[in-house]
């Protein structure tokens, strides 16, 4: 059923483009693998006029990406049979209850003197399917690498080594022992108030090994120690000159204003103020780095300012004259709050260490690992012989349908980006993004293709934007797949693309549901009903 609007259509699989950057939503129960095995289908036989992809592809043309093993394998399965079953239908050996809609379709799209030549492609592709380009992310990478090695930089023998953990255990304890082997007793000290052992350090370091952080300003833990240890231990005993003196003003100043009626005796406590001054005393006595106490302190880290003390006073009472002691507390939490924290530090340095030594362990054995492979592949394709990685690997597979884009990370999106060009939307090359947002299994890894789309959306003069939403939908919309890409010849609008809702939260068929912002912008929505 066509929309009225030009701009909201269904996702119709005969006749959606094959060309460019495309995304297509798929919630569960909609026929996901259906439509990519039709779809491939469609890039077998070159079909589909100014939708089709501009000449018909071989299956090691077409790189199919899934995130495991078991999905690849159905994924294939899935294809072949439908490869099979369509060049039945051209043979005319298929029975008419397995002739679903979409070969009947497909068929009258072919002058009937081609079937032959139709069928011939299609049976020529499903033989060849053991040499399809259908694979994980991980074992892609390594696939490129191996084979562009002279590009990419890449030994030709490097082998994927699925479990990292006991080479980054060895790497762990390598740096622990040459970096914090050698610290002083005081440094010593300072460290093990982050981490006590090499166990606290691997628990602390768990999460953020796998990511690429900022470069760190310190060479080691022992100059991260003595940098950021030696400022906070300055400003600190900086901050501490005058205090005792002030603590004692402060001490007869409340002893003397609480003797009257004009305070909240609820809010304000002659023996909640005495233990304020108390840790605040402590404090001031220490000669170390050490900030406040903020639990010892309490509810002082408040009242003690100037707004906390008026907000004490008891209804009837006039505001005092605060004496500055306590404007100067306020100011003495401000710069404790700036301080340097030693843990920030100290975890970047050492996740940087604990890279560097995995990197070597792994090239010692010519090991990769599957974060090391991606990261690799990146750093080729942004690298001085970047273009002709790019140019080759695009002509091996000019087409690509990646399966379960919600749980890819912004890592594995760069490497689609930098092959595809997404903003390009390039008539030459294809990316079909297939996913549902709303199931994402690996976002403890982190993955921001969502958000990476919504940063797509907001570039002014983008020819491809997406901007998925999982907001709760009714019954019939939560069985939907929806896809939004530019129109081919439309032109970028003036203005930024809308970003909050360019997608509609729920697809459905009523005027009021429909993404009126993506109308607006010049994009095409569509959606496939439920199979």
């Amino acid at each position: 059923m066509m929309s009225t609007d030009d701009t909201v259509q269904d996702l119709a699989p005969l006749r959606f483009p094959l060309w460019g950057s495309r995304l297509i939503e798929a919630s569960a129960g909609t026929g996901k693998t259906w439509t990519m095995a039709a779809l491939y289908v469609r890039l077998v036989l070159g079909h589909g006029g100014e939708a089709a992809y501009p000449q018909a592809l071989r299956p090691d043309q077409i790189l199919v990406m899934t995130f495991t093993r078991a999905a690849t394998r159905e994924l294939s399965d899935r294809i072949r049979a439908r490869l099979v079953q369509a060049a039945q239908a051209f043979r005319g050996s298929l029975s008419a209850q397995d002739e679903d809609g979409f070969l009947k379709a497909l068929k009258t799209d072919w002058p009937e003197s081609q079937w032959p030549q139709a069928a011939w492609r299609l049976e020529q592709a499903a033989s060849s399917m053991d040499d399809a380009a259908i694979h994980t992310i991980d074992a892609w990478c390594q696939r490129m690498l191996r084979e562009h090695a002279l590009d990419s930089g890449s030994l030709f023998d490097e082998t994927l080594q699925p479990d990292e953990q006991a080479l980054r255990q060895q790497a762990l304890q390598d740096v622990w022992r040459q970096q914090a082997y050698p610290l002083s007793p005081t440094q010593m000290a300072a460290l093990a108030s982050v981490w006590p052992s090499l166990d606290a350090m691997e628990a602390d370091l768990k999460d953020l090994l796998p990511h690429t952080l900022p470069d760190s300003p310190h060479a080691n833990l022992a100059q991260a120690l003595d940098d950021v240890g030696g400022e906070r231990l300055r400003r600190v005993q900086a901050a501490r000159q005058g205090w005792a003196e002030r603590i004692v003003a402060m001490s007869q100043w409340f002893e003397v204003q609480l003797a009257s009626k004009d305070w909240n005796g609820n809010k304000l406590r002659s023996t909640s103020v005495q233990k304020w001054l108390d840790a605040l005393a402590s404090w001031a006595q220490q000669e170390g780095a050490e900030s406040l106490d903020l639990k010892a302190l309490g509810a002082g880290a408040e009242k003690l300012r100037p707004e906390g003390l008026l907000g004490c006073r008891a209804k009837h009472a006039a505001d005092p004259v605060l004496p500055p002691l306590f404007a100067e507390f306020a100011q003495l939490m401000d710069e404790l709050a700036t301080l340097p924290e030693l843990a920030p530090a100290l975890r970047c340095v050492a996740t940087h260490a604990v890279q560097r030594r995995l990197r070597a362990l792994q090239q010692a054995r010519r090991e990769l690992g599957f974060g090391e492979v991606q990261e690799r592949l990146a750093k080729a394709l942004a690298g001085p012989q970047g273009a002709r990685l790019r140019e080759r690997i695009v002509a091996q597979t000019p087409v690509a349908l990646i399966d379960e884009f919600q749980d890819t990370s912004a890592l594995q999106y760069r490497i689609f980006d930098a092959l595809f060009h997404t903003a390009a939307n390039d008539p030459a090359t294809a990316l079909l993004l297939i996913g549902d947002p709303k199931q994402s299994i690996y976002r403890f890894r982190g993955p921001t293709l969502p958000a990476t789309c919504k940063r797509a959306a907001q570039r002014r003069g983008g020819t491809t934007a997406w901007a998925p939403t999982s907001a709760p939908a009714r019954p019939w919309c939560r069985r939907s797949t929806r896809c939004l890409s530019r129109p081919k010849g439309a032109t970028p609008t003036a203005a930024p693309l809308p970003t909050a809702r360019l997608m509609a939260a729920t697809p459905c068929p009523s005027r009021r549901c429909r993404p009126k912002a993506a109308a607006s912008a010049g994009w095409s929505v569509a959606w496939i009903k439920p199979r």
